[in-house]
């Protein structure tokens, strides 16, 4: 898939906020741009669409304040919902009367159709952006917004897995295909709605009804995933170790892994079986022997790695090797990562 890429440092200084100003008008949120001294003044931008929201990545973000006015939300409103993922440098945000720092490992939430002032200091940062409409998103309006002008860490649990996923996505998202962006909106959701039920059933009071309802098992799905992805290499991973790692009984493991269409054995063999696939695949890879690559995936004995492998893909791990190796040889020319019209040199589109 393709990407847009918007840099000011590839303008003349005196140009640089309303290009930026135009850029977060392609990005569904028109604004207002100030920046503080326009000598320093720098900002990039990558805009990645995710089925109907989209994933930004800002870099270089710094000596800039953005206001979106009352004015500016009666002339266009997306009806979009904002998480913003800092990893680097900080942002001040001001929305529904309450201000707040965002500092690295931190996220936050907003919302296109409330007043917002944002105010990036001049230490440039990185920060992941992901928006969606709000009819996608499985929560009343109120439950979100009550987060609003919460600084949320995301160092550990669902959180991590969901800011590592936007990061994860933005890296990769050239190599997706539509196919795997539409199926990747979904993916982003679900964890959001992990976050967010997460943190809204965290706040409830004693005695009363979670928030999240049905989200509780989708988070707890989730932490499973996460823990199965970083123990896949351990053989002895298996139903009896997820459970109890999660201190849960095998009857409701299995309950929550039927609740997703599949068990906790079958996740965990897909799991492994796409690590394997991929790996096979890689063209970097090819000094590793089959063998190697089974093992670290939590395949030691290469006879039931070929078995359940064949069963999976209809060809041995050598067939298939064989057949990736010829489908992606030498020889495919490099696409061109950029369309660059005269005098719009900041704007690329990126595969």
């Amino acid at each position: 898939m393709r990407s847009t890429v918007i840099d000011t440092a590839e303008l003349p200084v005196s140009e640089r906020p309303a290009a930026w100003a135009e850029a977060m008008a392609m990005a569904q949120v028109p604004q207002r741009v100030a920046p503080r001294d326009t000598g320093t003044f720098t900002a990039r931008v990558e805009m990645m669409p995710l089925g109907a929201g989209q994933v930004s990545v800002l870099s270089a973000y710094a000596s800039v304040s953005a206001q979106r006015t009352p004015r500016h939300v009666r002339q266009s409103d997306p009806e979009m919902y904002r998480v913003h993922v800092v990893t680097s440098g900080e942002v001040g945000i001001e929305q529904y009367r309450r201000r707040f720092v965002l500092k690295p490992g931190e996220m936050g939430f907003g919302d296109s159709s409330e007043p917002i002032n944002i105010h990036a200091d001049d230490t440039p940062g990185r920060h992941l952006v992901y928006q969606f409409p709000k009819k996608l998103l499985r929560l009343p309006h109120e439950h979100f917004t009550r987060l609003c002008g919460l600084p949320v860490p995301w160092r550990g649990g669902v959180d991590r897995l969901f800011s590592h996923f936007l990061g994860g996505l933005a890296d990769e998202y050239a190599q997706c295909t539509a196919q795997d962006v539409a199926r990747l909106e979904a993916t982003a959701l679900d964890l959001l709605s992990a976050v967010l039920a997460h943190h809204l059933d965290h706040d409830t009071p004693p005695g009363a009804p979670a928030v999240s309802g049905a989200s509780g098992r989708q988070a707890l799905f989730l932490r499973m995933s996460a823990f199965v992805t970083e123990h896949l290499a351990d053989p002895a991973l298996g139903p009896e170790a997820l459970a109890a790692a999660h201190h849960l009984s095998l009857r409701y493991l299995h309950r929550v892994f039927q609740h997703h269409g599949t068990t906790p054995r079958a996740f965990i063999r897909q799991q492994r079986l796409d690590r394997c696939r991929r790996d096979l695949s890689d063209s970097a890879l090819q000094h590793l022997s089959i063998h190697t690559i089974a093992a670290r995936w939590g395949y030691p004995q290469p006879d039931s790695f070929s078995r359940a492998f064949r069963t999976a893909t209809g060809m041995s791990p050598s067939e298939y090797r064989a057949a990736k190796a010829c489908s992606t040889g030498p020889g495919r020319a490099e696409e061109e990562d950029q369309d660059e019209a005269p005098g719009h040199a900041p704007v690329r589109t990126v595969r």
